[in-house]
């Protein structure tokens, strides 16, 4: 799973994910501070079966406080995005190459009206502009890859009867679009059922809705904290009432978590306070001071861990499910729950066996809830935060 992070430059993408990943990337007020893609690892927060089972695990990856699971996820941070990038101004066709493998955006935008829509510093920007242009970009994107190939696309289609959702999830392979994503869409949206009869409006109106479908988006309101932010979130969520719109500091989940990091202070990630461990400077006080007043208080966190927890559990439909048996906490080393595996919803007990090892599919007999001890049948639909032990012949 990648999840891509988009924007216009400066609404501070960079920070956002360093703030997620801890990794090191330069961070400036200035556009295309971000010339080639950072990638790194950010994590979802589950709450682990140890507090069910009384006891203490041992993650392979990612890690465990208090309770709280962090599962690793890859996060890609491009280029920003100008008006025109489509058609190649700014970084764009890079910007855009970059990120045909991601399954998620986040869309960081400049809340607080500081930068105007190429990233440079303004005043009373309108942030509703932002997402209008970036949204038409992306659209614009798909449809020119639908339109390099249209003509002799719809004529094969047609002459040879092709099944359309076939033909065209392949025009789309590269952007990991599926032949189910491509179904939803054309459930979703009324067209002619012979493809060469679309009109360009109509053929808009399909990739417009593939795109959100297949590559969904999520909007952090970054610098939330800043003059104006407020009254802009409200606008932005009465102009794009059907996105998910989350408010965010990013530069905030950035001091929180670099603080923990010194063991300054005691801070999980999506939590709404953290407590102080050592002696703290005046400055460092007071500026700890002013998250908890402005961010945690006024929104009760931060926002970053929210708005990945959301993009992977609510848009994309994620479910985290822990390999383990009531009786077998642990693996052949001792460790306890070491996994928690992300698989897409609707995933059944024979896919986490798949997903395990070919061998534990092939020779599938049942799986056990390790809370209810019960046996399920390879059919059994997996639910979030399932314990499974998979029984094979």
């Amino acid at each position: 799973m990648l999840i891509g992070l988009v924007g216009k430059p400066s609404a501070g993408k960079s920070t956002f994910f360093k703030a997620a990943t801890l990794a090191e990337v330069e961070i400036a007020n200035y556009p295309f501070t971000t010339i080639k893609p950072n990638t790194g690892v950010g994590y979802v927060r589950v709450e682990c079966l140890e507090k069910e089972f009384d006891t203490k695990c041992n993650p392979q990856k990612g890690f465990c406080v208090n309770g709280e699971r962090f599962v690793p996820v890859e996060i890609m941070d491009v280029a920003g995005l100008v008006p025109g990038a489509s058609m190649g101004k700014g970084l764009g066709n890079q910007f855009l190459d970059d990120l045909r493998s991601a399954d998620v955006f986040i869309h960081i935008v400049d809340v607080s009206g500081t930068t105007d829509i190429k990233g440079k510093p303004a005043k009373n920007h309108d942030p509703c502009e932002d997402v209008e242009f970036l949204e038409e970009e992306l659209d614009m994107w798909y449809y020119n890859i639908f339109m390099k190939v249209w003509k002799s696309f719809a004529r094969k289609a047609d002459m040879e009867k092709q099944k359309v959702t076939v033909a065209i999830a392949k025009q789309f392979s590269g952007l990991k679009v599926t032949e189910e994503q491509v179904k939803d869409t054309l459930r979703s949206v009324t067209l002619p059922e012979k493809i060469s009869a679309w009109d360009e409006k109509q053929i808009k109106t399909f990739v417009k809705r593939l795109r959100r479908i297949s590559k969904p988006t999520i909007i952090a309101a970054n610098k939330i904290d800043l003059p104006n932010s407020k009254e802009n979130l409200v606008k932005l969520k009465e102009k794009y009432n059907d996105f998910v719109i989350i408010p965010a500091s990013a530069d905030s989940e950035l001091a929180l978590r670099q603080a923990a990091k010194a063991e300054l202070i005691e801070y999980i990630p999506g939590n709404n306070n953290f407590k102080e461990i050592k002696g703290l400077s005046g400055k460092q006080k007071e500026a700890l001071g002013k998250i908890k007043s402005s961010v945690l208080n006024d929104f009760g966190r931060t926002g970053v861990q929210e708005i990945l927890n959301t993009a992977v559990f609510d848009l994309l439909g994620y479910v985290a499910v822990f390999p383990a048996s009531a009786s077998k906490l642990g693996d052949s080393k001792g460790n306890i729950l070491p996994d928690c595996f992300l698989l897409p919803g609707g995933s059944t007990a024979l896919d986490f066996a798949y997903y395990l090892h070919t061998d534990f599919g092939k020779n599938f007999i049942k799986a056990i809830d390790a809370r209810t001890k019960k046996a399920v049948g390879k059919d059994y639909e997996l639910k979030h935060r399932d314990g499974l032990e998979i029984v094979t012949r």
